[in-house]
Parts: C-alpha cells; sequence; structure tokens
C-alpha cells in the first residue's frame, strides 16, 4: 500500500487482486483507496478500509468472503463493518470487531473457525470475546487474548497448535501466556512472547522453525531473543530483531531468504539491515527499509514482486522496487 492506496501483482485466475478481471498483473496495478490493511488467502483476498468496514474478493467456493454466497468476485464487495483487524487462512477468514469479539467465516473441516463443529460457514458466526488479535495458518487459527494468553484450534498434524499433541481441535483451548505477537503460516506457528524471545511449533521440513533441525515441533520451543516482529511464509521465516536487522530461515529455493543462495536454512542468518518492516508471501519477500524505500526477493514467476524480470523468474538478492 502507497497513501492507503491498495496495489496489486501476481497471480490472478480467480480473480483474487480485485481489477475486476482473471488475468495475472506483471506489474503492481492500483486497485482500491483508502484501504488501511489487507490479508490474502490461497486465492482470496479480504481487504480492510479506513472507516473500518471489510471488503472481500476472489475465491469463494467454501464461503470464505462471508457474502452469504458461493460465488467468486473479481472487484472487491463490502462484506462487514466494525472491523479492527482481519486474518485470513488458506479458505477460512477470521475478523476481529472493534469491541474485541472473534467471528469467523468459510472452511471449517478441521475446525478452524473453532466454534465447536466442521461445518463451513458462509457469513461470518460470533466465535468468542475478548480478543487481542488472531492469526491464521492453512487449516488452523490462533488468538491472543487481553490477558497475554495465547489460544489454538483447527489442524493440528504437524504439531503447529503447540499443545503437545496432534489432534484435531474443534474449539479454541489455551496454550500458554505471556504472549504479545503471534503469526501462523500453513503448518506452523511463530510467538513473541513479552521478553522478546522467537518460540515456533510445527511443520520444519525446510527448516523454517529455524531450531537448526528438520524435525516437527509439538510444543513451543525458543529459538531466539531481541524480536521484534516475525513474518512466515509457506516454508520461509523472516524475524526482524530491535536492532533493525533483518534473520532468515527455510526453503530458500527461489532466493526467498534474500542471502544470495538458493541453499535452505535451519538457523536463522542475517541478510540485511536498517529494515523497519517485512511481509512474506508464499516464495517471496518484501521489505520496507529505514528511509521507506521498499525492497523483494524471491519468486517472481506471476509477477508478484512487481520487478517484471526479463531472464529470470526469481532473485536471490533484495531489490528495490519502484511504485
Amino acid at each position: 500500500m502507497r497513501n492507503d492506496t491498495l496495489w496489486a501483482a501476481g497471480n490472478n485466475n480467480d480473480g483474487q487482486l480485485g481489477d475486476g478481471t482473471t488475468t495475472n498483473i506483471e506489474t503492481p496495478k492500483q486497485i482500491m483507496t483508502n484501504v488501511k490493511a489487507v490479508a490474502t488467502g490461497s486465492l482470496h483476498t479480504m481487504i480492510l478500509k479506513n472507516d473500518n468496514t471489510l471488503w472481500g474478493v476472489g475465491y469463494n467456493y467454501v464461503g470464505q468472503l462471508g457474502d452469504g454466497t458461493t460465488t467468486n468476485a473479481t472487484t472487491p464487495k463490502q462484506v462487514a463493518t466494525d472491523i479492527k483487524s482481519v486474518a485470513v487462512g488458506a479458505f477460512h477468514t477470521l475478523i476481529l470487531k472493534n469491541d474485541n469479539t472473534l467471528w469467523g467465516t468459510g472452511d471449517n473441516v478441521y475446525g478452524q473457525l473453532g466454534d465447536g463443529t466442521t461445518t463451513d460457514l458462509h457469513t461470518f458466526k460470533q466465535i468468542t470475546t475478548d480478543v487481542k488479535s488472531v492469526a491464521a495458518g492453512r487449516y488452523h487459527t490462533m488468538i491472543l487474548k487481553n490477558d497475554n494468553t495465547l489460544w489454538a484450534t483447527g489442524s493440528n498434524v504437524y504439531g503447529q497448535l503447540g499443545d503437545g499433541t496432534t489432534g484435531l481441535v474443534y474449539s479454541f483451548k489455551q496454550i500458554t501466556t505471556n504472549v504479545k505477537l503471534v503469526v501462523s503460516q500453513r503448518d506452523y506457528t511463530l510467538i513473541v512472547k513479552n521478553d522478546n524471545t522467537l518460540w515456533a511449533a510445527g511443520d520444519n521440513v525446510y527448516g523454517q522453525l529455524g531450531d537448526g533441525t528438520t524435525t516437527d515441533l509439538h510444543t513451543f520451543k525458543q529459538i531466539t531473543t531481541d524480536v521484534k516482529s516475525v513474518a512466515a511464509g509457506r516454508y520461509h521465516t523472516m524475524i526482524l530483531k530491535n536492532d533493525n536487522t533483518l534473520w532468515a530461515t527455510g526453503f530458500n529455493i527461489n532466493g526467498q531468504l534474500g542471502d544470495g543462495t538458493t541453499s535452505d536454512a535451519k538457523m536463522p542468518k542475517q541478510v540485511t539491515t536498517h529494515v523497519k518492516a517485512v511481509a512474506v508471501g508464499q516464495y517471496h519477500t518484501l521489505i520496507i527499509k529505514d528511509d521507506n524505500t521498499f525492497w523483494a526477493t524471491g519468486d517472481d514467476e506471476y509477477g508478484q514482486l512487481g520487478l517484471n524480470l526479463e531472464s529470470s523468474y526469481y532473485t536471490k538478492t533484495f531489490t528495490k522496487i519502484t511504485l
């Protein structure tokens, strides 16, 4: 986003970029104005505007847009009001309202909506209260309550809920305490505790948990310290430390770690400095530096980096993007 305008590039097969077509976009295109935040699922996009209205676009087969239908949308349509934040899994959507209630819609086959059932929802349903933030993985959901307790529901085959088991959970259960940030992606979860330590649980096939192994973790394990924020891709993790250095671990076949190689990393390694924000897609990474410049690395097959690469579909180092 720039000046509260939303821009999009990349795969658009189901209209998820919101430009009214299903044609891929290779260079960033302006989609919408007055945008506060955006969240993307496998094939759908949810947009939070400055007036706290929520808009949905893209794939809607299981009701993940929350508009009461299962019809795809190629332009954003308003689906809710009075929204504080939004989180999106593969095919489900969670919203946090300004009264701190949590609502969910879409795919629920693994219990990821946390309403005690496995029935899909096509409109938003209230799930629980007193919620501070929410994070969604592929088929699981994590919430942080106002007392800094962490709660989880949904798929747990890799231990991504961090409860010490691999069993499905159909309603939210408390996992741990003293948490200030939670991030989920695909089948793993990362949390930052109040002491700025980073902890991880779940799928670790490419070393994305950063503990030096490729062994899944069924309970949260401490990974590193002095962490400001963290972002998770399909199989890679980017860690922003309090000194504004950026560290990376996990899958790197497309150069998404930005270290100049395509070799996976099993532990966090420093890749750049002077970073103030980081965001991650499935196989690419985007950063904003202290001087407000925008940089990208990784997969650009669908134009998602906005680089319009001529000779390759990926880049292995952070490359400046001009909007």
